[in-house]
């Protein structure tokens, strides 16, 4: 009977953790339909204002006026963008972008990182907790972008970025995060953030663009280039956020599909235990019948 009830207990408490698998995945389901629409909305206007900045950037290169976000030196100073999310049960989301981090850093800035000029940036808990506990060095955290995300929020951070890369504080940015596919792909993307590249990414090169500028090449500088790309970054903390929804809800899937095998297999363990001990009682009966017979 110990048995029994122990068995009893253990379902009780698996059905529990199903209870609490099951609503989590509908509320990161309703969550990634709000956060899909949106970034499905804008990644057609990031994608062509993009393909304009890189134009824009081929084309400035070639005249006379200084493109200050496109100014190319040897990447001495380097900050890292790490985007992670607030919280866990999102299977390997935020182990993947932290571990892709460290690959970076020790494949192409080892060099900087022994000097100490490898600065790291996160975006989200998770990969604030792990890299604290690294000793490396680290700007203030932006985590609470996560909690009210919207661009003029995210485009705070952008602007504090793009003024330190202009005043030389840092020679290039990267940034690190999960793309949203759909809701069980993410994709684990680094894009260089500063200095904007002069031709796409690819191997195929663009032709470049003769641009008409108006009102003049001064103020596109100055006005058309930031707002780009203070959207570039808004668009990859939307992704990530997109893709920890789209995430989580496929590892709680998972959670309460495991846990309805594991009450399955208990319960056929629970009636056969169950089962072996009223055939005991019976034998026991049988057995006191015989033996008062004789």
């Amino acid at each position: 009977m110990a048995n029994l009830k122990a068995i009893r207990i253990r379902i009780s408490s698996v059905k529990s953790t199903k209870q609490i698998t099951s609503a989590m995945k509908m509320v990161s389901a309703a969550k990634l339909r709000r956060a899909q629409d949106k970034i499905v909305r804008l990644r057609p206007y990031v994608s062509k204002l993009k393909e304009i900045l890189t134009g824009l950037t081929q084309s400035l290169a070639e005249s006379e006026v200084e493109n200050i976000y496109g100014r190319i030196t040897p990447p001495e100073k380097i900050l890292v963008v790490v985007i992670t999310s607030n919280r866990g049960l999102c299977g390997a989301f935020n182990a993947n972008v932290i571990k892709e981090a460290r690959r970076i850093v020790s494949e192409k800035y080892l060099d900087q990182f022994n000097k100490g000029d490898v600065v790291f940036l996160t975006i989200g808990k998770k990969g604030y907790d792990y890299l604290r506990k690294q000793n490396v060095k680290m700007v203030p955290e932006r985590n609470a972008l996560l909690n009210n995300l919207t661009f003029d929020n995210v485009a705070v951070v952008a602007e504090e970025i793009m003024k330190k890369f202009v005043s030389k504080e840092y020679d290039r940015v990267e940034v690190i995060y999960n793309h949203f596919k759909n809701a069980a792909v993410q994709s684990l993307t680094d894009e260089q953030f500063l200095p904007v590249e002069s031709t796409p990414s690819g191997n195929k090169a663009a032709a470049p663009v003769d641009y008409i500028y108006e009102p003049s090449e001064e103020e596109i500088v100055k006005e058309l280039i930031p707002k780009s790309l203070k959207i570039q970054f808004y668009r990859a903390v939307l992704d990530s956020f997109v893709a920890e929804h789209g995430a989580r809800m496929t590892a709680m899937h998972k959670a309460s599909d495991n846990a309805t095998n594991m009450i399955r297999e208990l319960t056929l363990q629970y009636n056969k235990a169950r089962q072996a001990a009223i055939t005991n009682q019976i034998l026991e009966v049988v057995s006191g019948a015989e033996a008062l017979k004789g």
